[in-house]
């Protein structure tokens, strides 16, 4: 365990630097946002008005935030001075990117981005005068650290007979901004607080046919939901429900008036104000969208079928399911015509039905169990961190069964050949029902598509994809019962299959990958890095699981490899799913440099934490370093002072400390030994084992 930890940590410490290329950049006072006014026309007609955005050209790796910065930040303000009778509106907010860090989600921008602002001049203005536009705009700009940043600006426009002209440089691209801004749709929301979380219940006609995968709700109010947690999505012929971890403003049985904010859905993002309200039915009802790249809605039930078909076709090919059909088509052929071929016939029917059943069969489990567990959101799996992760590893291990690291498919073969190898249209049923226990692992080329569809349908469209699935499957051995002739044009075992299998490995490499890169953006480097970690742990699980294999076919007895291989893979998966240990509390105390030089003069060692309530890193710090039980138990066994300078406000003394240790931002953390000295700097970048071994070295010195 303790291997696996340090391995994760040091995937977590390499993946945050990386995350943060700039972070030697705050060390000066170099501004990390060039903002500028711009106009989309030339001038400005009295009584008229004019679209003047606030750009934004944001440093790469930096961002800023929107109208709500989510569980951190601090969104980006404007202060108007206008000569007397001109008029500014609010900003037009375009539709923002999650900004996932650590445990924490934020809301806002990277790279360009435009602030459209209406100014209206007065009917009084004068045709001729210039008229000087003047701002001082503030927004807080973050990476590893925070930076408040600031800006004087200034626009200067002639007052026009007329409509002025657009701007050569500035109209469209203001104008697309405010095409693309989020608006009214006449969307009809309701929501509804549940056990399981805050139903929120969206219809309208443009939400018929579109495509829900990625949907997701920025609220304005940021206390209306917990923002980290994943938004569970249910479609229905009218639009969707997606169920809300609630935050603040429903706890203590309470919620607020309405819950307004922005849809992004399809492309395209959408304002609403939700009403408390029972959901319509016309908002759920068709299960969870397909995941991206997955078929989606747009597959219908026709071509998710012919998919099944082709990928049951190519099952057959699989190398522990060939041998079977192999040998039980080579049987057939040794029937001539008359009551031999008929009795030929009888086996292909029976083997054919004894596929698709067992098809039917795994299609009818899997319904149950999305039906016993809607209600705790099965079918929402690929928005559950620890669901996903696991998928990962499966996928993973897959990868490695079929690049030869070990076997899957033997055991099961051998425990169903007594039945299967019996004559007789019963030896062929069950010999059709093993092969598809045996391909079960397996996952052809078109089936994934076909099957993540069918998954999201209502059972019927569910079984006709499986039937399909199955039909596909049963068909070369059905055909070779009924023409025995085309055995000869059936391929040969050899290494061929072998190598086809190989290749097969490739795509379930490329899913453990997409599924890791869905769990970085749910869950940040944290979790990505104890992925990554398991799954080292999970190819050594395989590797032993191989050996033990190999030793055993040999006449051998390994049954340490064997444990050691299947300890390892539930440590794997244990590390993925087992939760985080809560939140340990700290006494803090407000900073300043008296109390700082009170608490060294009694020999104490003094943790001074520099921070402020927009501060990203300063909040994932907190989280995943500073609120620890182990980080807790050193700060008592110690008797460290802790003491909290809040910059929230931009206290000035707070602001010339950090410039005194060449910071223009935060997070800072300074620790004081019990000797005296220099105060040490800690990384912008926490642990626990970073902060407790800083206080054990503060004690000491």
């Amino acid at each position: 365990m303790r291997i696996l930890a340090g391995l994760a940590l040091a995937l977590v410490m390499a993946l945050q630097m990386a995350a943060f290329p700039a972070a030697a950049q705050p060390e000066g006072l170099a501004k990390h946002v060039t903002a500028q006014l711009v106009a989309d026309q030339q001038g400005v007609a009295p009584g008229g008005t004019v679209r003047v955005a606030l750009r934004q050209q944001i440093q790469k790796g930096w961002h800023t935030y929107w109208r709500n910065s989510g569980d951190s930040g601090e969104a980006t303000r404007i202060k108007w001075d206008l000569p007397a009778g001109w008029q500014a509106g609010d900003f037009t907010w375009p539709a923002p990117r999650k900004l996932p860090v650590g445990p924490l989600m934020n809301y806002g921008y990277e790279g360009e981005v435009l602030l459209p602002v209406a100014i209206t001049a007065p009917a009084s203005a004068k045709v001729g005068d210039k008229v000087t536009l003047k701002a001082k705009a503030s927004f807080l700009v973050c990476a590893e650290i925070c930076v408040p940043e600031d800006d004087d600006l200034s626009l200067t426009l002639p007052v026009t007979a007329g409509p002025a002209a657009p701007d050569p440089t500035w109209a469209k691209p203001i104008a697309d901004t405010l095409a693309a801004a989020p608006k009214p749709a006449a969307l009809a929301a309701v929501f509804q607080p549940r056990p399981g979380g805050v139903a929120l219940a969206i219809t309208g006609a443009a939400l018929k046919g579109a495509e829900l995968a990625q949907a997701y709700f920025f609220p304005f109010d940021s206390t209306v939901i917990d923002h980290a947690k994943p938004q569970a999505i249910e479609r229905g012929p009218d639009g969707l429900t997606l169920t809300l971890a609630p935050g603040y403003g429903f706890q203590g049985g309470k919620a607020p008036a309405s819950v307004a904010g922005v849809l992004e859905a399809g492309g395209k993002a959408y304002e609403l104000t939700a009403a408390p309200g029972a959901p319509p039915p016309g908002a759920s009802g068709l299960g969870p969208p397909a995941a991206e790249g997955q078929g989606g809605d747009n597959l219908g039930l026709a071509a998710a079928a012919l998919f099944a078909v082709l990928g049951g076709l190519i099952l057959n090919l699989m190398p522990c399911v060939f041998p079977i059909l192999a040998m039980k088509a080579a049987s057939l052929a040794g029937h001539g015509g008359g009551e031999s071929h008929a009795e030929a016939r009888t086996q292909g029917l029976a083997f054919g039905a004894g596929s698709v059943l067992t098809f039917l069969a795994l299609a009818g489990g899997l319904i149950a169990l999305k039906a016993a567990g809607s209600a705790v959101g099965w079918g929402f799996q690929l928005q559950s961190p620890p669901v996903v992760a696991v998928l990962c590893l499966l996928m993973l291990a897959v990868a490695l069964n079929l690049s030869g690291l070990f076997e899957v498919g033997t055991s099961l073969q051998g425990a169903g050949s007594g039945l299967a190898s019996r004559g007789g249209a019963l030896g062929a049923f069950f010999t059709g029902a093993l092969a598809v226990v045996v391909a079960a692992p397996c996952t052809a080329p078109f089936m994934g598509p076909a099957l993540g569809w069918a998954l999201t349908q209502p059972p019927v469209a569910a079984l006709v994809v499986f039937l399909a699935l199955g039909i596909g499957f049963a068909a070369p051995f059905v055909l070779v019962a009924f023409a025995p002739g085309l055995l000869s044009r059936l391929p040969k075992p050899g290494a061929w299959m072998e190598l086809f299998r190989k290749a097969l490995a490739f795509p379930m490499y490329g899913a453990a990958a997409w599924l890791a890169w869905v769990l970085a953006q749910q869950a940040g480097a944290d979790d990505l890095a104890k992925l990554f970690a398991a799954a080292v742990v999970v190819a050594l699980a395989a590797w032993l699981a191989g050996l033990a294999q190999r030793r055993a076919a040999l006449g051998g007895k390994p049954v340490i490899l064997t444990a050691g291989a299947g300890v390892l893979a539930a440590l794997a998966v244990a590390t993925v799913v087992w939760p985080q240990d809560e939140a340990a509390e700290l006494q803090t105390e407000p900073y300043s440099p008296a109390r700082v030089a009170a608490l060294r003069a009694e020999g104490r060692p003094v943790f001074v934490n520099y921070t402020a309530a927009w501060c990203v890193s300063c909040q994932v710090n907190d989280k995943v370093a500073l609120s620890t039980h182990a980080v807790a138990q050193a700060f008592a066994r110690h008797k460290v002072a802790y003491l909290k300078a809040d910059w929230t406000k931009r206290d000035g003394a707070i602001a010339a400390e950090l410039a005194s240790h060449g910071r223009a931002g935060v997070p800072l953390y300074l620790v004081y030994g019990t000797n005296g000295g220099e105060g040490v700097i800690l990384p912008s970048i926490l642990t626990p084992d970073i902060v407790v071994k800083a206080v054990e070295a503060a004690d000491r010195h």
